[in-house]
């Protein structure tokens, strides 16, 4: 065995990099929102979501199973959409600025319940953590990752924590209270739907980091494809017990819309809370705002490389670091900050735009078995082609309710921000086209490739 092959990466790894990129910030960030929306029923919410954003998602385990995509998410997407829209595909990656003022705003009130006093200038503590985080990016991934992988170390145990020590403390009881008081189904089916629909931001991880990894995966259609589905079966029943204890150990008006250091602070002493506190949601908001940081490097030094970036926010480092995007991501999320959105806003201004593209690439996999035969009938994945074709339906259908809920959600001058964002991007991406910034030949050449890479592996 070649020394090339002994570092590939097995089903282990996968599920490894999965679990820990879906198991982060969002389910500290977004569980109180989901339980105002929904009360008691968010149980079942955080059970069926992480597979409902699997179908939203689908695109990425379908391809994935199909071909052998080197460039992840980016490449995939590149690879399904017509130019304009590869363009605006490459803006959602840009969008993950409104997802970084996210954790931004989620760090300092997990903080502010050990130190008040952050809370009473939250601008200003959210954008000293904004600069600090992208400061780091510019030593390079090596010193981000280090990080992260600390941070995620303190997550695991204060996760253990908060289950263990929590379960005991839940009355189940509050599961039987009626709608109207926090019980199952608070807020009608509108409520479970919007539950769902916010609860996407903590869900979406578990098909981006495994994809984005094929190039060192030991059988790659197999074992993304397999790590994929086990990473979600593990991730929705750690996800069940974190909502079992966040709704049921208070009464519901205490736990709506909190973050879970409410929840904590009713069984925890104060050596274990503040433990949780820092090793629990800070360092699972920090963990997946440097693991946003880490994915989206090289999707903007692409997009720069392509011509979609251009002027100062197409320049790099010698090393090949994106500094000129990476300010317009720091930009565009410190306007947020500064402006004083909504938090739920914010998150719904990164995931409306996601999933509306989302939506397209779901339902553009129909076309794959006529169009790609060959590579088709050599899937990993040997489901009918009925069926095939019916979750890629359903994969549309879930991304574009989603989508449609959030801006449903929103306030009507927040929804007009909102469409703005939806549209300026595709702007954009028809203007870089028409000026001829970005060459159509070379993306349609990328997508032959992989096609060419294929057939040559089969």
């Amino acid at each position: 065995m070649s020394s090339e092959q002994m570092k590939k990466i097995g089903l282990v790894n996968i599920i490894g990099l999965g679990v820990g990129g879906a198991i982060g910030s969002g389910i500290f960030v977004t569980l109180g929102s989901a339980i105002g929306m929904t009360g008691r029923s968010v149980l079942v919410v955080t059970l069926i979501g992480v597979f409902y954003m699997l179908f939203a998602y689908w695109y990425n385990l379908a391809l994935s199973s199909i071909f052998v995509v080197n460039g992840g998410d980016y490449s995939m997407r590149g690879m399904m959409l017509p130019p304009v829209l590869t363009g605006y595909g490459g803006w959602t990656n840009v969008m993950w600025a409104f997802g970084i003022t996210g954790y931004s705003l989620a760090l300092t009130s997990y903080l502010s319940s050990l130190w008040p006093v952050l809370g009473e200038h939250t601008s200003i503590t959210s954008m000293v953590i904004l600069t600090v985080h992208f400061l780091l990016t510019i030593r390079g991934n090596r010193i981000v990752t280090i990080f992260q992988n600390t941070a995620t170390a303190f997550l695991l145990i204060a996760l253990f924590l908060f289950i263990v020590l929590g379960v005991p403390h839940v009355d189940p009881a509050f599961f039987f209270s009626p709608a109207a008081d926090g019980g199952f189904f608070h807020g009608g089916m509108s409520g479970v739907i919007s539950a769902i629909a916010i609860m996407g931001f903590a869900c979406q991880g578990t098909t981006m980091g495994p994809v984005g990894v094929a190039r060192i995966t030991k059988n790659p259609k197999l074992t993304i494809s397999l790590g994929i589905l086990v990473t979600c079966a593990v991730v929705s029943v750690v996800y069940g017990l974190m909502s079992y204890v966040a709704a049921g150990v208070l009464p519901y008006d205490k736990v709506a819309n909190q973050n879970l250091s409410v929840v904590a602070s009713a069984f925890l002493n104060p050596v274990l809370f503040a433990f949780f506190i820092i090793g629990g949601g800070a360092c699972a908001i920090v963990s997946s705002f440097l693991g946003v940081l880490v994915m989206i490097r090289e999707p903007l030094a692409s997009m720069a490389d392509d011509g979609w970036l251009t002027g100062f926010f197409g320049r790099k480092a010698k090393d090949g670091y994106p500094y000129g995007a990476f300010t317009l991501v720091y930009i565009l999320a410190a306007i947020p900050i500064l402006t004083g959105m909504d938090f739920n806003n914010v998150i719904s201004m990164l995931m409306i735009p996601c999933m509306f593209i989302n939506a397209y690439l779901n339902t553009a996999c129909i076309k794959i078995p006529e169009k790609y035969p060959e590579q088709f009938a050599r899937r990993s994945i040997r489901c009918p082609l009925w069926l095939y074709k019916l979750c890629c339906i359903l994969g549309g259908i879930s991304a574009l309710l989603v989508g449609i809920t959030l801006l449903r959600d929103m306030a009507l001058k927040d929804a007009i921000v909102a469409v703005i964002v939806l549209v300026v991007p595709l702007a954009l991406s028809w203007r870089s086209l028409k000026v001829g910034n970005v060459d159509r030949r070379i993306l349609e050449e990328r997508k032959e490739e992989i096609i060419r890479t294929e057939t040559l592996n089969g």
